[in-house]
């Protein structure tokens, strides 16, 4: 009840539109609207790129949903969806100072969302996908990539396979296992399940250490009810279960269902084991078993209650920070591994590390300007990257600062102008790029 009179209060629901530029004489409107805005049209259509210059592009995100996977409720269609993707963009304004629009769309063939995504991609910087169910997520993501020249990020897919990167190889380190040595088993595999089997193999792995198993077992090379993306990851193993696979594994990553993992499977895993039930609210196994049990075990989940949470705050925040920053091309995959040893590697310089803390917690403010500084580095080093960041260390004080100041100013103060000259100086200071130049002349 709490939550419904939560979203009900007015004005209802999580965002709204408020203007950045003052409307309140002749003289504004004059300016805001006709005559005045015949001038950035004309000199956009002239040279498209000023775009970034004399709109809000640069700072828009498009949060589109069909609701065919809302979080672990399943498909409930794009209105149901609706609260999701609210909250979406709430997160994406308070932790990162992005603007978002949530989209519900209600289509559910792939080529249809290419299609309407495509007809709307000129209005944002970057598209984040949310809660597309599985294959089809995959083939939208792909070709959403190869057309489009802003960044597409399908956050159930890559924002949790890069924390799950990031505790993956401190809880190895703390462990005393090397990425050579190991065996992952991964239960699940959709969005989540297939991206983590392809970090996992990014990160060092090859696919032979990876067990996938889905609600009908093992994903081996002797079925054949399967999609491209599990054959990928098809393994000749005797195993057929999940209770197989898990005896002798070094590593557990759950993102399927909950209680499906029991004691005697826990009990007969390797010394020393990562178990990462991710499944939300209610994990593959609780924590309270897992210590019990295998108090050699080091515990993650996506609950708030527990130590070691694995929550997409940590990742796509940061990740569209630095994309858009850097007007990025495309979100690729030295992006995503740099944000995951970024916060590897955050983690491991805390005093708290340990087996209770392998990576940081969700609202920890240094988060984002330590990964949106290490994606903004990879970016300029794979080429993603239209307008790279030449300084890093002013690049992460300014995402530092405009946050700061974008949360004390909070919603509802007279934020717009010390908002655009913030906006200024955090361009001049650390980018060479069109913005720059154009403002010299």
């Amino acid at each position: 009840m709490n939550a419904l009179r939560y979203h009900a209060r007015q004005p209802a629901g999580k965002i709204q539109i408020n203007p950045s530029k003052p409307c309140e004489t002749a003289a504004d409107l004059a300016l805001a609207y006709t005559p005045g805005v015949a001038r950035p049209s004309l000199a956009i259509h002239r040279r498209p790129e000023s775009v970034y210059r004399y709109t809000g592009k640069g700072n828009l995100v498009a949060i589109v949903s069909n609701g065919t996977a809302v979080l672990g409720l399943g498909n409930l269609g794009p209105l149901a969806a609706k609260p999701v993707m609210e909250g979406k963009a709430l997160l994406f304004k308070c932790l990162a100072d992005i603007d978002a629009f949530d989209l519900e769309i209600d289509v559910t063939h792939p080529d249809e969302i290419v299609h309407v995504v495509k007809a709307i991609a000129p209005t944002f910087g970057g598209i984040n996908l949310e809660d597309i169910k599985a294959p089809e997520c995959f083939i939208v993501e792909e070709s959403l990539r190869a057309e489009l020249s802003i960044p597409v990020f399908h956050d159930d897919q890559h924002g949790t396979a890069i924390i799950v990167g990031a505790a993956f190889l401190n809880g190895l380190y703390i462990q005393g296992k090397s990425l050579a040595d190991v065996r992952v088993v991964i239960s699940g595999a959709g969005a989540a399940g297939i991206a983590c089997a392809d970090m996992a193999c990014a990160l060092g792995l090859t696919r032979d250490q990876i067990v996938l198993v889905d609600s009908r077992g093992v994903v081996n090379v002797e079925r054949q009810d399967l999609n491209p993306y599990k054959r990928r990851f098809a393994t000749s193993t005797s195993s057929r279960t999940l209770s197989d696979a898990l005896r002798g594994a070094d590593v557990f990553i759950g993102v399927s269902s909950p209680g499906i993992v029991k004691a005697d499977m826990l009990q007969s895993m390797a010394d020393r084991p990562l178990v990462f039930a991710l499944s939300n609210p209610e994990p593959e196994i609780r924590l309270e078993l897992v210590s019990q049990i295998r108090r050699d075990a080091i515990f993650a989940s996506g609950r708030s209650d527990a130590p070691n949470q694995v929550n997409n705050v940590l990742a796509f925040p940061a990740v569209f920070r630095a994309a858009l920053d850097v007007r990025a091309t495309k979100i690729d995959w030295d992006m995503k591994l740099a944000a995951s040893r970024a916060l590897a590697a955050l983690a491991r310089e805390s005093t708290e590390f340990s087996a209770g803390y392998i990576i940081p917690r969700p609202l920890d403010p240094a988060v984002l300007p330590r990964v949106a500084s290490a994606v903004a580095a990879a970016a300029a080093a794979s080429g993603a990257a239209r307008r790279p960041a030449t300084d890093l260390p002013a690049y992460a004080k300014a995402v530092a600062d405009r946050i700061r100041d974008a949360r004390r100013s909070g919603p509802h103060t007279e934020a717009p102008a010390r908002a655009l000259r913030g906006s200024e100086r955090f361009d001049t200071h650390w980018a060479m790029g069109e913005s720059t130049r154009e403002t010299r002349r």
